[in-house]
């Protein structure tokens, strides 16, 4: 796997930057234009957008309701619609997992010391006796001479890998990436490599820190229904399970082997590490149950007016997760107010200035995408079957939450030193004096957890920004506050609702203003 950096030519990024857009006097977006909708789209009745319920039909009528009275053409030939065709599995893993070792056995309690689930709808599938390897960080990266499965053989055997990448905690290092996660660290790749080494199972070690999350929120996912796209038909190797256990779970199992995590973790670090069959041995179990149907990406655009056939995409996606485990008040609609109900009132917003002001001279259009908390499946597929050509594909912008903390001096660019758009980020940042940062959390691994990074895998520009930290009237340490209070209180929780009090809508149009402005000079350039 080549290290995943993609930019524009950089001819066009200074061309761009002397490109012109609309002025604040021509069209302004205001806080009552994303205040309705978002209150709408994160109600009750909603229950979570989650795809294939009820509230996903709801969420696609009232999208198309919107898009269209404002004029925004159907974006797939006279649909607004792109089938995703999907696979719903709820898995149901057994209540314990009994660990035989050297020292003794032991018995793991699902839900608290780990969370699985499977792929396979087939059967039940029922693993006895089967031997752990400890395997690192789980990587195949030649470029980085690094290989964690050199020299042993996965087949029948469960894969246990610590999550994020060796760079992690190591700032200013040249091993991989420093600190800044690449796609090595994101979990989806520890189970797609686990997979490609014929791996019977795998077991990632969750430590917060190095997730960008708690484990509340692999909990979430207990029992519960997970979307994956259809692969019927492909020569696709699905291992018996996936799953997460906590970093208090993996030090019980290491005591169990008579080994050190301490000294484990430090090896693995090393390029000369070795997988270690641990000498534990699991038994458990995970059935399935499966619907194959088809989701939906809603589409809409704005036919350019000089070159129609050359694309921006803004994309936000309109899923969240549903009907879930209860908080402690009893809530278990998971409304996602912020995530990303906000982005899709964004793209309205957007659409209705691209209509309203000058129209564009590109064709832009608005990519709503589904099953993005599932995996980025809607964008994954709308890349592998793009209605509109890569090639001719200027930019991707990504919106997956507004700035609603308050008005910040800076925006996060989310992936610095991905593209050249940054650079004109930049010039219409200093249109007003502000400026973008680097993530303030780049061992989390944004990068590569929202519908952008689908994009820049085609080979198309992509930009995704996040609130900035440095608060115009209380700083930087009360921007990361506002920020990390909503990451431990409100994020993947059914506290994510709409609160006219807390909410700072003036500053989420500040920002979002930017990316309009931003589309603006993209859509009108002459390159």
């Amino acid at each position: 796997m080549k290290k995943l950096t993609y930019v524009l030519i950089p001819s066009l990024a200074y061309l761009l930057l002397a490109c012109g857009g609309s002025s604040d006097s021509e069209y302004q977006i205001t806080p009552a234009d994303l205040e309705g909708h978002i209150i709408e789209l994160s109600n009750d009745l909603y229950a979570g957008r989650m795809p294939f319920t009820d509230g996903e039909t709801k969420t696609l009528t009232y999208m198309e309701k919107i898009f269209s009275e404002i004029g925004a053409e159907p974006g797939n030939g006279e649909s607004y619609y792109q089938d995703v065709p999907m696979v719903s599995i709820t898995s149901k893993a057994a209540p314990t997992m009994q660990v035989k070792g050297p020292k003794g056995s032991i018995e793991l309690k699902g839900l608290e010391d780990y969370v699985l689930w499977t792929q396979r709808i087939e059967e039940e599938q029922i693993f006895e006796d089967v031997e752990l390897v400890f395997v690192g960080y789980g990587i195949v990266a030649p470029e980085y001479g690094w290989n964690d499965y050199q020299d042993v053989d996965m087949s029948g055997k469960i894969a246990v890998v610590i999550v994020n990448d060796p760079g992690y905690g190591q700032e200013g290092s040249d091993l991989f990436n420093g600190n800044t996660m690449t796609y090595y660290g994101r979990w989806t790749y520890k189970f797609e490599e686990a997979a490609r080494q014929g791996a019977l199972g795998t077991l990632i070690i969750h430590e917060t820190g190095a997730a960008g999350y708690g484990f509340g929120v692999v909990q979430n996912g207990w029992n519960g229904t997970k979307l994956y796209l259809d692969n019927r038909g492909k020569d696709i190797y699905q291992p018996k399970f996936e799953g997460w256990i906590t970093s208090e779970t993996a030090e019980k199992l290491v005591d169990l082997a008579g080994l050190s995590i301490h000294e484990l973790f430090q090896q693995a670090k090393t390029s000369e590490f070795k997988a270690l069959p641990m000498g534990l041995k699991v038994s458990s179990s995970v059935s399935a149950q499966g619907i194959f149907d088809s989701s939906k990406n809603f589409i809409a655009k704005i036919t350019g007016t000089k070159r129609p056939n050359e694309y921006i995409i803004y994309t936000a996606h309109w899923d969240h997760l549903g009907i879930g485990s209860p908080d402690a008040s009893g809530d278990s609609i998971y409304n996602g107010a912020l995530d990303n109900a906000s982005g899709i009132a964004a793209m309205w917003a957007l659409a209705k200035g691209f209509i309203e002001g000058e129209k564009p001279e590109r064709t832009v259009v608005f990519l709503a995408v589904t099953a993005e908390e599932q995996g980025l499946w809607g964008s994954a597929y709308y890349a592998q079957n793009p209605v509109y050509p890569a090639s001719q594909t200027v930019a991707n912008i990504n919106i997956d939450g507004l700035n609603i903390f308050g008005s910040m001096r800076d925006m996060t660019l989310i992936g610095k030193g991905q593209s050249d758009l940054e650079d004109l980020l930049d010039a219409v940042l200093s249109e007003k004096n502000r400026f973008s940062t680097p993530d303030p959390t780049p061992a989390a691994g944004l990068y590569y957890r929202s519908d952008h990074f689908n994009f820049a895998k085609i080979g198309v520009p992509a930009l995704y920004v996040g609130a900035g930290t440095d608060h115009v009237e209380f700083g930087v340490e009360y921007g990361k506050q506002q920020m990390a209070d909503y990451i431990t209180n409100h994020y993947h929780k059914p506290s994510d609702k709409y609160d006219a009090e807390a909410w700072d809508l003036d500053s989420a149009v500040e920002d979002l203003m930017v990316l309009f402005k931003v589309g603006k000079k993209l859509s009108n350039t002459t390159s």
